[in-house]
């Protein structure tokens, strides 16, 4: 991987790295890989407190209800 950052952006990383007793490599891709993970975990799971997460699965486990009107959006053709 090459990457092209401002000057200002290099020193910082590098200092930050030196701080840390890592290699900027290591240094850059350990805190790339916490960005990454923290972007995908706000898109992939959440956390409720109990009676909040209950109240949750008591929803999902309710059986669905026909809404007649959803029914007739999914007849009308599609806008192009």
């Amino acid at each position: 991987m090459h990457l092209r950052v401002a000057a200002s952006d290099d020193e910082l990383f590098r200092s930050a790295a030196a701080a840390a007793h890592e290699s900027l490599s290591e240094f850059l891709v350990e805190s790339g890989r916490e960005r990454a993970q923290r972007v995908l975990a706000d898109r992939t799971r959440f956390v409720l407190p109990a009676a909040q997460w209950r109240a949750f699965t008591d929803a999902l486990d309710r059986p669905a209800r026909v809404v007649p009107e959803l029914g007739e959006l999914f007849r009308l053709p599609r806008p192009e």
